[in-house]
């Protein structure tokens, strides 16, 4: 399992993203390590941009699934929003819609923990 706290600034998905795929390299496919690094990337993005707030990001490999988490200190709920396809901002929780296989808001003591599951695949064997 991967924990850490992270800044609520811009680097801090760039390092998210590279510890997430890190952790992960050996357990999981290409296909499942790029979704995953693409949405902690996101939710990270989202955490710093509306709750500017310290965060924790989890990331945990479950049987057949894996599981990112960040938490915040803000109240504020994140939306779902439709925007028009030129739009250059707010796409972050409809790419977790689309490639996520659940994912939720849950309050938390502090603020919120946004998280999604993204389906395992099965690693190729090196023979």
């Amino acid at each position: 399992m991967l924990s850490v706290d992270l800044p609520p600034e811009p680097s801090s998905a760039t390092r998210a993203r590279a510890l997430a795929r890190e952790r992960l390299e050996e357990s999981c496919s290409s296909d499942t390590l790029e979704t995953v690094a693409l949405l902690v990337t996101e939710l990270v993005t989202n955490a710093i941009l509306h709750a500017r707030t310290p965060l924790l990001l989890t990331v945990e490999s479950r049987p057949g699934t894996v599981r990112i988490c960040v938490e915040d200190e803000s109240n504020e709920q994140p939306a779902l929003r439709h925007y028009e396809s030129d739009a250059v901002t707010g796409r972050g929780l409809a790419l977790v819609e689309q490639l996520a296989s659940s994912w939720g808001v849950e309050a938390t003591p502090s603020g919120k923990a946004v998280w999604c599951e993204v389906p395992v695949g099965e690693v190729p064997s090196t023979k």
